[in-house]
């Protein structure tokens, strides 16, 4: 316990608080910004295991802000699951770390949150996040919400059937373009670290055993204008579709070819209407025809013309050059195959 004796005097963990931590597992859905750094901290602080989920690749324009890459992973275009996997190797090696490169949807939320004990949101989107939502209410795992864009940023801790969930407060999903985002309105550090530290605070109270200690609001932030907020959130939303009426929309909506445009990055991202693997490197030896090649153990890049298509195992790919979805299907298409 040498390691943790500075966390185990701390009267809110403790010794059977960390023994607690030992025996849990994590969740971290997305590893940007906030993701990077809640599984660092996580690491650090002694989870027993922790999983890692995400879609997309470091460049270099994360190295501002999400600490747990590389010049050197952003040059290689390592996944960020990846990534992060190997840095909390090497921050402590008795973490059983497991790493997924994956879009979170309909069809694997349930089983990526299967034996978790808390789930922490690291997305930048509204549609991952009523998904998580969904899948924790249904199965009893608590989870909690961040996100931050520019100086601001929010949070809120949901525990299924015991207090309000997203929902609640959120009825319907926000309308596309209706919010800033990190690529359109920038993003500074401190706020990603304010929010995350509340994050992962939240989920060692959970795993510790101190629920008492739960802020039990909604938590808002803004590290420019000194602004410190928390709204009471007591009581559930009484006609709330999911924890108390128990409809759980998002993982029953019909699976299918899907596009989401990366806003600000001039990119969208193309899935299949049925999950596969692909073979890389037998991909890369097609495409190599059609203009120039890059291929690592985790995606296949190729450059034709002004577009480039970023290709993983789970045969999903970005489309970089335009934000044009139709243009983005039929270069998947041309290319990648149907």
């Amino acid at each position: 316990m040498e390691r943790y004796s500075r966390q185990v005097l701390f009267d809110g963990i403790g010794e059977e608080g960390q023994r607690r931590l030992r025996e849990s597992r994590a969740l971290v859905v997305g590893c940007g910004a906030l993701g990077s750094a809640q599984a660092e901290m996580l690491a650090r602080a002694g989870i027993g295991r922790l999983r890692i989920v995400d879609r997309d690749f470091v460049e270099e324009s994360n190295l501002q802000r999400q600490t747990m890459f590389t010049e050197r992973d952003a040059r290689e275009r390592v996944p960020k699951a990846v990534a992060a996997g190997r840095r909390v190797a090497e921050i402590n090696s008795d973490v059983e770390c497991e790493t997924e490169v994956a879009d979170v949807s309909q069809s694997n939320v349930e089983r990526l949150i299967e034996g978790c004990d808390v789930v922490l949101d690291g997305t930048d989107n509204f549609a991952t996040r009523f998904l998580l939502n969904d899948a924790c209410v249904k199965h009893g795992v608590a989870w909690v919400y961040g996100a931050a864009v520019g100086s601001y940023g929010v949070t809120m801790t949901v525990r299924p059937r015991v207090t309000p969930c997203l929902r609640c407060v959120f009825a319907e999903v926000p309308a596309a373009a209706s919010a800033p985002t990190c690529d359109t309105a920038g993003v500074i550090m401190p706020i990603i670290s304010v929010v995350a530290a509340v994050q992962v605070a939240e989920s060692l109270k959970l795993l510790a055993g101190r629920a008492e200690s739960l802020h039990g609001g909604l938590l808002q932030f803004d590290v420019w204008r000194n602004e410190w907020r928390r709204i009471a959130i007591k009581e559930r939303a009484p006609d709330c579709a999911t924890c108390v009426l128990g409809r759980f929309e998002t993982l029953e909506a019909e699976s299918g070819d899907m596009t989401t445009v990366l806003c600000g990055r001039d990119a969208v991202q193309v899935s299949p209407r049925r999950a596969s693997r692909i073979d890389l490197e037998a991909l890369a030896g097609r495409l190599r025809a059609a203009g120039e090649v890059k291929v690592n153990p985790y995606l296949v890049r190729l450059r034709a013309g002004e577009y480039e298509l970023t290709v993983f195992e789970d045969a999903r790919a970005i489309v970089r050059g335009t934000d044009d979805v139709g243009l983005a299907r039929s270069l998947y298409a041309r290319y990648v195959g149907t």
